[in-house]
């Protein structure tokens, strides 16, 4: 005889079949996970998914750039050519950087660049040099090898970044490197949790191996994040890096303007100069300088706006704090493993020192190396276009053995004369104040 009343009777069926669902639910989210993990452990996918962190250099880590882009990358919010097609091979071409897509909601898509510390041949010579130091055999642990180095041991047991500890490695960045300098390198530093202090503390071996290996390769990405283009600085924003590859923003080369207007070009050289002059004089103390020159370290955004692409050759001098009596030759005690690694070679050329620095250096390369390819002889002897004192302006301060004074007001005036040539754009507006502020326009 059935004792329980009706309503406990209900309440008892209700139990079962909740527990049932249950059942079923972790049945049907168990089969799920059994068959990704059996597609995940397929020979073909994990051969693939080898394939591509040989192709990042995540297989060479932590001698690499970090790793706070690896996840965007394995859940697709990078994207480019053969990452997207399973079955394609790896490329074998010595590309350095190419053209993807990032997305941060993957609803809207912007264009990207993503490139290498230096081209796919330079590092092998670096990893090869590498092995070759330590007397093994190759190939070899990459980064055993780093870590037992003297420099590294000194990186290890530091939690501040001294100027000693720097010396000897070729990046023009650290040709004249101040404690405040080296400071905003460790403040700045992004591939590390806690972003912001000027001490090593929070540093990991792994988090200082990886700052010590990209400030021997390419200072690129670091001075990418030492002055962010959300303060107003003139280089692309650093989406971060998997393994050797990093991401930032992408940009058309300046010699896409050869053909244009001369209100294109001349805009372009105008942002050239002003571009230049906020780099040897700013609110931070900081006097970057162009240690060499050509159309490749520039490009524009879509508003035609100009930036640095590439920050590789920028040097820095601390305004505040000066900077340190110039290194040893590279044969003295500091040469070591790190010294040039970006060139692949135990020998490599260096940046100038610091004492030979001219306030007007910058400005000297401009009018030698590109103003004449904006502003061809042909529509510079023709007056009426774009002045006829601008030849004679390029010559003054494309001149080193004009003082420097007479350089820079070369610099200014050219500036004058450019200025009225510039289009009053009315889809970029904020580019352009002087259109809507003044008369002649």
């Amino acid at each position: 005889m059935n004792l329980m009343r009706p309503g406990q009777r209900t309440a008892g069926r209700v139990r079962v079949r909740v527990g049932c669902v249950r059942v079923l639910v972790c049945v049907v989210l168990l089969c799920q996970a059994q068959e990704a993990l059996g597609d995940a452990s397929s020979p073909a996918a994990a051969q693939q998914k080898s394939l591509r962190r040989a192709y990042l250099g995540l297989d060479k880590c932590n001698a690499c750039v970090g790793t706070s882009a690896c996840k965007k990358l394995f859940k697709d919010h990078v994207r480019f050519d053969w990452w997207m097609s399973p079955g394609q091979a790896v490329p074998l071409d010595e590309r350095q950087s190419f053209l993807g897509n990032l997305t941060d909601d993957l609803q809207s898509w912007r264009p990207t660049l993503l490139s290498f510390l230096s081209s796919p041949r330079q590092h092998r010579l670096s990893d090869l040099f590498i092995c070759g130091s330590s007397g093994r055999r190759r190939p070899c642990s990459i980064e055993a090898v780093l870590r037992a180095t003297p420099r590294f041991q000194r990186w290890k047991h530091s939690h501040l970044l001294l100027p000693h500890m720097v010396q000897g490695l070729a990046p023009p960045l650290l040709r004249c490197p101040s404690q405040r300098l080296l400071d905003r390198v460790v403040r700045r530093y992004a591939e590390v949790v806690d972003v912001g202090s000027l001490q090593m503390k929070h540093f990991t071996e792994k988090d200082k191996l990886r700052l010590l290996y990209t400030l021997a390769v390419n200072q690129h990405p670091l001075v990418l994040q030492m002055f962010p283009s959300t303060e107003g600085w003139p280089f692309p924003r650093y989406h971060g890096a998997c393994g050797r590859l990093m991401v930032s923003t992408s940009s058309r080369p300046l010699s896409g303007l050869y053909g244009a207007s001369v209100e294109q070009r001349a805009d372009a050289a105008y942002q050239l100069i002003q571009l230049s002059q906020g780099l040897d004089s700013n609110s931070l103390g900081f006097r970057l300088y162009y240690t060499r020159l050509d159309e490749d370290m520039f490009g524009l955004l879509e508003d035609g706006r100009l930036l640095i692409s590439d920050a590789s050759t920028i040097g820095v001098i601390d305004l505040v704090q000066g900077f340190p009596p110039d290194p040893p030759s590279p044969s003295g005690p500091d040469e070591d493993i790190f010294s040039c690694l970006g060139q692949g070679a135990p020998t490599c050329a260096r940046a100038p020192p610091c004492g030979s620095v001219r306030p007007s250096q910058s400005f000297t390369m401009l009018c030698r190396h590109l103003l004449p390819k904006l502003l061809p002889a042909r529509e510079r002897q023709a007056g009426h276009e774009v002045g006829s004192d601008v030849p004679l302006l390029l010559r003054v301060c494309a001149d080193p053995s004009q003082p420097d004074w007479k350089i820079l007001w070369a610099v200014q005036a050219l500036m004058d004369a450019l200025r009225p040539l510039r289009p009053c754009s009315q889809d970029y507006a904020y580019r352009f104040p002087e259109c809507r502020y003044n008369q002649a326009y």
